[in-house]
Order: C-alpha cells, then sequence, then structure tokens
C-alpha cells in the first residue's frame, strides 16, 4: 500500500490556530472542534466539583 492510498489522520487538536489560510468549512468544523473542547471541560469541571464538594462536607 502506497502512503497516498492511507487516509490521512486529522491533526491533534491545537488551540489557537493559524485561522489565515482555513475556509469557511475548515472554520465551521474549527469552531465544532471547539465547542466539543468546551463540553469536555465543562463535564470534567463538574465531576471534579462534586468530587470536592464529597470531600469538604467530609472535613467540615
Amino acid at each position: 500500500m502506497f502512503d497516498e492510498e492511507l487516509p490521512k489522520k486529522k491533526p491533534e487538536a491545537v488551540f489557537p490556530r493559524n485561522l489565515e489560510r482555513l475556509s469557511v468549512a475548515e472554520l465551521a468544523e474549527y469552531i465544532a472542534d471547539l465547542e466539543a473542547e468546551i463540553v469536555r471541560v465543562q463535564a470534567d469541571m463538574e465531576k471534579k466539583k462534586t468530587s470536592q464538594d464529597a470531600a469538604s462536607s467530609i472535613f467540615r
């Protein structure tokens, strides 16, 4: 199999990205990636807050 036949890997999420060379479609995809990352971070924050609140209630 030649390298050209292999599916291209999506670049790792890099924030912030250089926007100058991105097309409108690529910018829309970038926004979707950012929104997904925000949701992921908010979920992790909520999980950590729940753990912190539980620990605080024990040690009061």
